[in-house]
């Protein structure tokens, strides 16, 4: 059964969009059934389902209480005064942030439920005060309460000096580790580092033992930085511990491990891969983190161009043909993937993903986790797949020519299919192909774009300071004075919200080929990739350096960040 402002919600929706559309209310039906299966919000699972996108729902909310939607970046600092006429227990439990009091002594409060009006009614009655709901994005609101009602948390430093006496000496004797990764220091450590990564919004957490010494280091918009270094002697502990909560064998020390952990910080579910490799000096273990809050899986959210981001658009929804997107490992393909996948989620459509592994759970779609020790590859899941009567397929990666070979297939009889690979730019993901063995004319016949793309970190918006570009600058991208007009150059000189890094978050820059009819002569005439590029780039392709250098001159990313990735 629907809660109060769940309830709200579908009414609001089926009031303002469904009176006349029975496939609305079909749809809406479906996320009710889903929420009752999963217990997830009504909110993300409209959203994931692609059948309204998020600020479409806030807006209709505040419109319909004669409200707004908060933003962070629509208002000054609140005042502490206002902050303090809701006290941090109340605020934390109603999910609620007062923005202000108005000259009629109304007090505007930011609240996760506006649609609820019992609470409504509650909190008038608990502060004594007029409310005017004002409608805000849940993780908007989730980042803003830890800013202004802060949770109490332990120290990374606090629980070191407790941990330094706890285990003394570089020997740990074999039937002492499991105890010893259950102590509670250890065990709290252990915690504090996952929640501390998280909230820094860190994409992995390395836990690397060497000769002499412990280290633990995270990475946040694509740079590592290192946690305060605990004892050599912690190690063996503080690692076993890890493997213990993603459910590997402490035990075995010799042979790589795979594991997952499951957790929930700050009311969120966080997800975590957890890879264990052995080394000189013990077991390395890296934890990847899958936090939904953290990626925005929408396409305009990815800060592409435009003109490009249109032109990406017409290809992903074409009824049949094959997406490429290629890139090093951590440029942001999985990401653009799920986003695609997200806007084209219809009822009508029929999904299927092929992943190593999944990495987020998105309504609506067939996931399949790909398992090569039982013999589940790519190529056999893609097969698999034919069988399933889909519209559109996603591959992970095409590693070989059998995957290759039947995504063309799955292509060139009437499906979509999504896939990544490992390139350097676009046009060579053609020769790529063709060393794989695919024949030109069957490349050309069915591949529709080719997305190649780069993460950058973005200039923190907080310390954003201009320059005039030197001579040295222009001479690291390669272009002449004349070719940068007036634009000024960006760097950021280090502030706390960035952590003295000068950056703060992340954008793709990308260059898409179009595969027209003069590229498809190309590909069949078998042509080197630097014509297709130079072919690509007479129909208006622009190329990931380009698009570097139009991040520079739009104040977005600075001269290192373009020379490092491109």
């Amino acid at each position: 059964m629907l809660d109060t402002e769940s309830l709200a919600l579908i009414d609001l929706l089926i009031n303002e969009r469904g009176a006349d559309n029975p496939a609305l209310k079909d749809q809406l039906k479906e996320v009710e059934e889903e929420h009752a299966r999963s217990g997830k919000p009504v909110l993300e699972i409209i959203e994931n389902y692609g059948i309204f996108k998020r600020k479409e729902i806030l807006d209709m909310i505040a419109e319909s209480l004669g409200s707004y939607v908060w933003t962070t970046f629509d208002t000054e600092d609140i005042e502490l005064e206002v902050i303090k006429k809701v006290d941090q227990n109340t605020a934390r439990s109603y999910k609620i942030i007062p923005l202000k009091i108005d000259e009629s002594g109304t007090m505007l409060l930011a609240m996760r439920n506006a649609l609820d009006f019992q609470t409504v009614e509650s909190l008038q009655f608990i502060l004594n005060v007029t409310i005017q709901p004002v409608v805000v994005d849940p993780d908007v609101l989730d980042a803003q309460l830890d800013r202004y009602y802060p949770e109490k948390t332990d120290n990374v430093h606090d629980i070191l000096e407790v941990l330094k006496d706890s285990a003394e000496g570089e020997k740990v004797d074999e039937k002492d580790i499991e105890s010893m990764a259950n102590d509670a220091p250890v065990v709290k450590f252990v915690d504090v580092v996952m929640q501390q990564a998280i909230r820094d919004k860190a994409s992995d957490i390395h836990f690397e033992p060497f000769e002499k010494e412990f280290r633990i280091r995270y990475r946040v918009d694509g740079a590592l930085y290192e946690m305060p270094q605990p004892p050599k002697s912690l190690a063996v502990p503080v690692i076993s511990r890890v493997k213990i909560i993603s459910g590997l064998n402490i035990s075995e020390r010799r042979r790589p491990q795979d594991g997952r952990i499951e957790l929930r910080v700050n009311g969120k579910p966080i997800d975590m891969r957890v890879s264990c490799l052995p080394t000189s000096y013990g077991e390395s273990v890296v934890l990847r983190v899958l936090d939904r809050s953290v990626v925005n899986l929408d396409l305009d959210a990815l800060g592409m161009e435009p003109a490009l981001l249109n032109k990406l658009r017409e290809i992903i929804h074409l009824p049949n043909g094959i997406l490429l997107v290629t890139g090093p490992t951590g440029s942001g393909k999985t990401t653009t993937l799920y986003s695609a996948l997200r806007e084209i989620n219809v009822v009508s459509d029929k999904l299927l993903t092929a992943e190593d592994p999944v990495e987020y759970d998105i309504e609506g779609i067939v996931q399949v986790p790909i398992n090569d020790a039982v013999g589940m590859t790519f190529g056999k899941a893609l097969r698999a797949f034919l069988r399933q009567d889909p519209d559109r397929i996603l591959v992970g990666e095409i590693r070989d020519f059998e995957t290759a070979q039947i995504a063309i297939e799955a292509a060139l009889t009437g499906h979509f299919v999504f896939s990544t690979l490992h390139t350097n730019d676009a046009a060579s993901t053609v020769t790529r192909l063709v060393d794989m063995g695919v024949e030109p004319f069957l490349i050309c016949s069915s591949v529709s774009g080719i997305l190649a793309q780069r993460l950058i970190r973005r200039v923190c918006s907080e310390c954003k300071t201009s320059y005039v570009p030197t001579d040295q600058d222009l001479k690291r991208l390669r272009i002449d004075r004349s070719e940068i007009g007036d634009h000024l150059f960006y760097y950021g000189k280090g502030c706390s919200v960035c952590h003295g890094t000068g950056y703060k978050g992340r954008k793709a820059i990308c260059e898409l080929l179009v595969v027209n009819q003069e590229i498809r002569d190309l590909i069949f005439a078998g042509a080197p990739h630097t014509a297709i590029r130079d072919k690509a780039r007479e129909h208006g392709m622009r190329t990931v350096r380009e698009d570097g250098l139009q991040a520079i001159f739009n104040g977005e990313t600075s001269v290192d960040e373009v020379v490092r990735y491109t």
